[in-house]
């Protein structure tokens, strides 16, 4: 390794370790990143500057902290010059988020489609024009997308970005990554495993919990530590396949009796299915009339859910467990059966059971998580951004 080489590959881990710093912590100022970080003073206001030059931070106001001489500026993460894009394509619709380095959300758009009843290059390619859409309005607002992520119900080969088997979708090898040119870095992962480190980034905050995203589906993303479980292949978290009956209902992937097919999304919502929102809105208000059979939906789900979680819970001894998708909304008529069939079958084992908690990202978490994750990337490595800089 020449020593240009070591000194560039010093300077990209020294720049990561800046900017980290600071979206870790809000904003420092320049002597503070000196203490946080163990380097100079005259280095981190070097990096600074190279940070400033590629829009990632911006300069506050001056605040004297208890510092002796001239009050320090404080360096601040920059919420109007990088973004990243998260994509969702789901059995019913289609998601483009927008999010800038800050984690807001600059842009949304959902668009509600059967896409159980198209072919894999229809549905991308109506992605595709989505997504651009929302890229031309972003860059038309100042914002550089350097990359973006695309969740699907499915388990996904990370490497080739092939959707191996997504049963709801009746996909089966779909090479995503190769059929959706977006002329941006772009990865391809599981909805469940984004939707979990939605959950993680811009939810409710727990550090350790698994995530059941109730969709057409269900899919469960374990988070231990801050830090996505996905397994040795990447395709951990098939919860919506965990049996719960073996003589039960047969299901899309071969078995019989899955989660899925008590507490998936057609199994709650029957007939009022269609758009996730528009549908779950119509089976609430079913609920609130006391209707026989919405109610009757929500037990077994309820029951079904919780049978599937008590093996999960032996297994993987979650501390916290969050409910997504559309399990939110109709959680006051399953979250107590839940606990109830929990409690029933754990009791023995353990003093408690692990709480249950619903996500208020709603069905976005997947396209949230999805853009949140090339922020983190971005984090990680901002040196990767820093030719060309960014124009004033």
């Amino acid at each position: 390794m020449t020593q240009a080489v070591r000194h560039d590959a010093m300077r990209a881990r020294n720049l990561a370790l800046v900017l980290g710093s600071v979206s870790a912590r809000g904003s420092l100022t320049r002597a503070a990143l000196a203490e946080v970080t163990g380097l100079t003073k005259t280095t981190v206001s070097k990096l600074v500057a190279d940070l400033i030059e590629t829009g990632l931070v911006v300069e506050t106001g001056a605040v004297r902290g208890g510092e002796r001489g001239r009050p320090g500026v404080e360096v601040r993460i920059r919420g109007d010059r990088v973004a990243a894009l998260g994509l969702e394509i789901n059995v019913d619709y289609l998601a483009v988020r927008v999010v800038d380095l800050s984690r807001s959300v600059r842009l949304r758009r959902t668009q509600a489609v059967d896409n159980r009843s198209a072919q894999p290059v229809d549905v991308i390619a109506r992605l595709r024009d989505l997504a651009l859409s929302a890229v031309d309005e972003a860059v038309g607002n100042g914002l550089r997308i350097v990359g973006g992520a695309l969740a699907v119900p499915g388990p996904v080969d990370l490497g080739s970005g092939v959707v191996h088997n997504a049963p709801n979708l009746g996909w089966r090898d779909v090479p995503v990554l190769s059929l959706l040119d977006l002329g941006i870095p772009l990865h391809v992962e599981n909805e469940a495993n984004l939707a979990a480190l939605g959950e993680l980034w811009f939810g409710s905050g727990p550090t350790d919990f698994l995530y059941v995203s109730g969709e057409i589906g269900v899919g469960a993303g374990l988070v231990v530590a801050g830090s996505l479980f996905r397994g040795a292949r990447g395709f951990a978290g098939e919860l919506g396949h965990v049996v719960v009956s073996p003589d039960g209902p047969p299901c899309r992937c071969g078995g019989r009796g899955c989660l899925e097919q008590y507490a998936g999304q057609d199994a709650l919502l029957g007939a009022q299915s269609g758009a996730p929102a528009g549908g779950v809105m119509t089976m609430v208000g079913r609920l609130k009339a006391q209707d026989p059979a919405a109610t009757a939906a929500c037990h077994q789900a309820g029951w079904a859910l919780g049978v599937a979680l008590s093996s999960t819970v032996n297994l993987v001894d979650p501390d916290t467990i969050v409910l997504g998708g559309v399990f939110v909304p109709l959680f006051p008529w399953i979250g107590d059966i839940v606990t109830q069939t929990l409690q029933s079958r754990l009791g023995q084992m353990r003093v408690s059971v692990p709480p249950i908690m619903v996500s208020h990202l709603g069905f976005e978490a997947a396209a949230l998580g999805a853009a949140g994750q090339v922020i983190e990337r971005v984090i990680a490595d901002p040196a990767a951004l820093l030719q060309p800089p960014i124009p004033d």
